[in-house]
């Protein structure tokens, strides 16, 4: 007997997609150079888990003045990082996202474990700890783990919010008059 798979729409193929190159995450997420904190996703559990990568190199804008002649990646940016790899996973639940941005509204037990350097893969496993959709908003509970090969360098949980992103811009007037 003969097996044979039926074709598969590009809509159908996107549904069970579990990773994202630079190219999909850019089309996902706001941030840019020099504060695009993620490369790569190798997996992505629908409302569940991410596990995303940050190639750190020395041409890193941070290593300039953390610290001269001691490179070491700021914590707040792992966990920044951590925070962007939670954005992705769930951005990925928005239709209209391009209006919209996913901000912070709290970490709670950041811990700092082993210094990141130029030369480091940064792994970062994030998992769902809540997740809350009411009409205009969703808000979110995630633990994340940064690990540097299998060694635990950082971990937070980070809660954050989906908001229009035109909100706290005004009118676009700073209030001077001609």
């Amino acid at each position: 007997m003969i097996e044979t798979t039926p074709p598969v729409n590009d809509a159908a193929a996107a549904a069970f997609k579990t990773g994202l190159d630079i190219h999909e995450i850019l089309k996902i997420l706001p941030h840019r150079y020099p504060f695009l904190l993620i490369d790569r996703v190798l997996e992505l559990k629908r409302k569940e888990s991410i596990v995303a990568i940050k190639n750190v190199t020395i041409n890193e804008p941070f290593f300039n003045g953390h610290f001269p002649g001691l490179p070491i990646m700021p914590g707040v940016l792992i966990v920044e990082a951590i925070a962007q790899a939670g954005g992705a996973l769930l951005l990925t639940e928005v239709e209209d996202r391009t209006n919209k941005v996913m901000v912070f509204t709290g970490i709670e037990r950041a811990k700092f474990r082993r210094p990141v350097s130029p030369g480091d893969q940064l792994r970062i496993e994030l998992e769902v700890k809540g997740w809350r959709a009411i009409p205009r908003m969703i808000a979110a509970k995630m633990h994340g783990v940064a690990y540097v090969g299998d060694k635990r360098v950082a971990e937070a949980t980070v809660s954050c919010q989906l908001i229009d992103s035109s909100r706290g811009r005004g009118d676009g007037s700073d209030g001077a008059t001609e």
